[in-house]
């Protein structure tokens, strides 16, 4: 078994409640600056010690843990899925996974489990399947059986097609929100055709956020539903690539962060049937002309602004990964914030939110300086420490615990 190591670092944090009036009062003072680096607050401090849980994956990508198990499920592109036990650090395959394309950004991506797992088993997975015309992104589900380590009677509940010869922006998170709905993200397949783009045609995946029930059947009431010219599982449309989703624990509302094109990187809040603008309302900029290529969403009447971006001349924008809201008790100073995975440049970051009025300021980078591209985050349901995978080969599962 591999034995736990630790290391000590100091963090940048504070409250919420307690930064609150700093923050939002620089809010007030510098308008929309809340959405640019210059609104960061200056925070107290939180120690705490990084431990490698276990080690050895292989480029993971996704991470949930097993509702009163203790246990985690986590996902690897080449297409593997790892039960790991946080305690002892053992690591064990399941197997029943389905066949991936692991091309480029491509192979076994999220993972979820049922609202009522105790009762229902059954394990979500999304990853990027080959088919007719190249791949796309995949949404399918199998019944966990423990003992065996294996999922059975595994089915396919969704293919976000077309399939695309693209191997990139696959999205592709999976979330349950409080009422039991399943949301997944469709990355826009890095589609070029600025003039007619996916993302804004409703009669394809690409570029979207789809809505199902538990059996991956179609809710009535999503927003498409009856018009002839839109999907019935789009539940909101105009996205590039998220690779971030989580459910607001006091709002219920599904938040999002969002790849730009040259910066422009953005935190969303997602209303059913909304236009998030990309590629025809977007902060970004042409990666190689360096050029904005389309107004902003404020400019735009039916697109929704983002409620927090980075602009196209921020010297290092936010490319964004995993997202968490931090609920436990080991840090009590983070609660009320979100966590969100830096890949590009390699950090934690730590962000200051307020539910009610999307205002949003970040506040931290944690394990900043250390070299990791961080893929996932997730705070632990039992002992609310914060569990971090990292991109890369042969590399470890962390987790952050209260320094001793």
């Amino acid at each position: 078994m591999p034995k736990m190591k630790r290391d000590k670092e100091t963090a940048v944090t504070k409250s919420f409640h307690a930064l609150k009036a700093l923050v939002f009062s620089t809010v007030l003072v510098l308008g929309s600056a809340a959405c640019k680096p210059g609104a960061n607050a200056q925070p107290g401090e939180v120690n705490f010690e990084i431990e490698t849980v276990s080690e050895g994956f292989n480029r993971p990508w996704g991470m949930t843990f097993l509702p009163g198990d203790g246990r985690l499920l986590v996902t690897e592109r080449p297409g593997t899925l790892k039960l790991v036990d946080p305690q002892s650090g053992e690591a064990s395959l399941i197997s029943g996974v389905p066949e991936v394309h692991a091309q480029g950004q491509g192979g076994l991506l999220d993972v979820a489990v049922h609202p009522e797992f105790a009762r229902e088993p059954w394990v979500y997975l999304t990853w990027a399947g080959g088919g007719d015309g190249g791949s796309a992104t995949f949404l399918g589900r199998g019944l966990l059986d423990l003992a065996a380590r294996a999922l059975s009677n595994f089915e396919v509940l969704h293919v976000a097609g077309p399939f695309a010869a693209s191997n990139a922006h696959y999205g592709s998170r999976i979330v349950f929100d409080q009422r039991g709905y399943l949301y997944m993200t469709v990355g826009d397949r890095n589609d070029k055709n600025w003039a007619d783009h996916p993302s804004q045609d409703l009669t394809v995946y690409h570029g979207k956020t789809l809505r199902f029930h538990a059996d991956g059947s179609i809710p009535n009431d999503n927003p498409f539903v009856g018009d002839p010219e839109a999907l019935d599982a789009i539940y909101s449309y105009g996205h590039r690539n998220s690779q971030g989703m989580a459910v607001h624990p006091d709002t219920g509302e599904i938040w999002q962060n969002e790849h730009g094109e040259f910066n422009g990187d953005e935190i969303n809040v997602i209303r059913a049937g909304g236009n998030y603008g990309w590629p025809i309302a977007t902060y970004a900029v042409d990666y190689r002309t360096r050029q904005r290529f389309a107004p902003t969403p404020p400019e735009v009447p039916g697109t929704i602004a983002p409620v927090y971006w980075w602009e196209a001349d921020h010297p290092e924008g936010f490319p964004p990964s995993g997202f968490a809201f931090y609920e436990g008790d080991a840090f009590p100073a983070w609660r009320g914030h979100a966590l969100m995975g830096n890949l590009a440049h390699r950090y934690l970051g730590l962000f200051a939110i307020d539910g009610r009025t999307h205002e949003v300021a970040q506040v931290g980078r944690l394990l900043d300086g250390r070299g990791w591209r961080i893929r996932d985050v997730a705070v632990g349901p039992e002992d609310g420490f914060v569990y971090v995978l990292i991109d890369g080969d042969n590399v470890p599962l962390i987790r952050l615990r209260p320094a001793e």
